[in-house]
């Protein structure tokens, strides 16, 4: 017992201090003060790592949410965020309480990736902008297409500073896991923030930094009015985002987790009341919405931990440092919290696997580059649904296979057998086939190895087989049953 508490908590050391700057990067990245990440951070480690569900990934809030969150503060104001962060995280419970956990496994990868990819992308286009202290265009092909465009800054102090800033965190997060394992000990971007602050403190750098205040000060629960506002369509479309979304990036987390560790497995419907409840009590607190993240999570198993104590000892770490030290925050530059943010996004990209993917499962790979296009070029709502219904098309279309076996012996009937699955989307190749064979020759029609028989196949069917039946001498006989549905 006394082992494990020791591990759970060296490891909760480890998490909170990874967890630190990414709950402020992601709040700034989200057009939010950066209380409010540390308010979610805090919620996620105390409230929802008490509860059952995975016992050893963490909940946070998330760089793949950053975008839907920003979009809908800027659309609804930062007042709308409480309300569509607790109806997501009441619906999160609904659908655990329905045992609909088990569900979210079923969404394809290719979908998943592609939505991370396109947040990625556009995450990385975003911090740019904000890296270099310059206005970024409200679209994200509009952040993308206007990239080259930043070097028109390059001339102001202050954008060659935060450029420099941004990119030597960069270096850092990058060099960091190929030091020693021992100097890893401590999170790379803990490292890489501190030695930019430092550097801009101790060199006088022209670097803005961030903007503090209490805890109590930031905690904005949302009123009356913002709760009447749930009837608009945008706002519910935005709360079924949000549910959907931070769903299924956590229990696709607590998939990857399982597979770090032996211990208890992962009740996914569990989980999913455990983050809703989470999400409830950050959106009464107005503060950003949670999942559970990968980064943290495989932190905390790398660092040893045992119990889900570690990831609530993270919570309270968070809890005394924002409380008693909040000022050490304002040292902090604004470009190595962008800087982290795009070193994020281009994790969520998986460039290693898109190769082998194309190679070996080229649908897959369009669904993926499709999604992250979509999620870029429209929204992110909009974009994943894009590609769930890519997904299912090329899954309807892979397994309505087909096949037609044409023997013509010379003399006496022609034996057409049609096996597999015949649905509409193969019904073409079933007509043209039928259609083609000659008028003046009997045919017997074999639909013993049909495996399904849709409503459109089985209607055309019919309608060939009368066709043929009166007006050629020779007819047509089938060996089942064929009338329409």
């Amino acid at each position: 017992m006394k082992l494990t508490w020791r591990r759970d908590l060296a490891a909760s050391l480890v998490v909170f201090l990874v967890a630190l700057p990414l709950c402020v990067g992601v709040a700034v990245a989200s057009g939010v003060p950066a209380e409010l990440g540390l308010i979610t951070g805090i919620v996620g480690g105390i409230v929802t790592g008490l509860m059952p569900g995975s016992s050893l990934q963490v909940s946070g809030p998330a760089a793949g949410l950053t975008v839907l969150v920003f979009e809908a503060v800027r659309a609804y104001g930062l007042p709308a965020l409480g309300v569509l962060v607790l109806a997501a995280g009441l619906l999160q419970v609904l659908l655990g309480l329905l045992r609909m956990g088990r569900w979210f496994r079923a969404i394809s990868i290719a979908v998943v990736e592609g939505m991370l990819a396109g947040i990625g992308l556009t995450i990385i286009a975003g911090q740019l902008y904000a890296m270099a202290d310059v206005d970024a265009p409200g679209s994200g092909v509009g952040k993308l297409l206007g990239l080259p465009g930043i070097g028109g800054a390059l001339a102001t102090p202050g954008t060659l500073a935060g450029i420099g800033i941004g990119a030597f965190t960069i270096a850092v997060l990058v060099l960091w896991p190929r030091l020693p394992e021992r100097v890893q000990i401590v999170p790379g971007a803990l490292v890489a923030v501190a030695l930019a602050a430092a550097g801009v403190a101790a060199f006088g750098l022209p670097a803005e930094t961030l903007r503090v205040q209490g805890l109590l000060e930031a905690i904005q629960p949302p009123g009356a009015d913002q709760f009447a506002r749930l009837a608009e369509i945008g706002m519910i479309g935005t709360v079924v985002a949000f549910a959907l979304i931070s769903s299924a990036e956590s229990l696709f987390s607590a998939a990857a987790v399982d597979r770090m560790h032996g211990g208890p497995r992962t009740d996914y419907d569990r989980e999913l009341v455990a983050q809703g409840t989470g999400n409830a009590v950050c959106g009464a607190l107005g503060a950003l919405p949670m999942t559970a993240v990968i980064v943290r999570s495989s932190a905390n198993v790398q660092a040893g931990a045992r119990t889900k104590a570690s990831r609530v000892l993270h919570g309270v770490w968070l809890l005394v440092f924002a409380a008693l030290v909040p000022t050490a925050l304002e040292y902090i530059p604004l470009a190595a919290l962008a800087g982290v943010l795009v070193h994020a996004g281009w994790k969520l990209i998986p460039w290693r696997g898109l190769r082998p993917l194309w190679r070996n499962h080229r649908g897959e790979a369009v669904v993926l580059v499709t999604t992250a296009v979509a999620v870029v070029t429209l929204n992110l709502f909009e974009g994943v649904l894009l590609g769930l219904l890519l997904a299912i098309a090329k899954t309807a279309w892979e397994t309505s296979h087909i096949h037609l076996d044409v023997h013509d012996g010379g003399d006496g009937p022609i034996r057409v057998a049609v096996s597999g699955h015949a649905t509409f989307l193969r019904l073409p190749k079933l007509l043209d086939t039928l259609e083609a064979l000659p008028h003046d020759r009997p045919i017997e029609l074999d639909l013993s190895r049909l495996r399904h028989l849709d409503h459109a196949c089985r209607t055309a069917l019919v309608g060939w087989v009368e066709r043929h039946n009166r007006s050629d001498t020779a007819g047509v006989t089938v060996d089942r049953e064929l009338q329409p549905a």
